[in-house]
């Protein structure tokens, strides 16, 4: 099985070796049919500190790094996904 790879803006970046990615999705709502905004927020491993509050990037699931963590950021996006 492919892992999830998802497209976020990180949030805080204030602990060390870890990002905070907000990842925002569109659905529609199951009653009224009107298209809303649901978002989630996902810990990150970035080992090198690399990422910034404010950037759009890529991450990947992965094995459990710690108790929050089951991601890892793969890259630095250019810009944000087409929904």
């Amino acid at each position: 099985m492919p892992k999830r790879v998802l497209t976020g803006t990180v949030v805080s970046d204030k602990t060390d070796k870890t990002v905070v990615v907000l990842v925002e999705r569109k659905v529609k709502h199951p009653l009224y049919g009107k298209i809303i905004r649901l978002s989630k927020k996902y810990h990150a491993h970035d080992e090198q500190n690399a990422y910034h509050e404010g950037e759009i990037v890529r991450i990947e699931e992965c094995a459990p790094v710690s108790k929050l963590k089951s991601w890892r950021v793969l890259e630095k996006a250019d810009k944000a996904p087409a929904a």
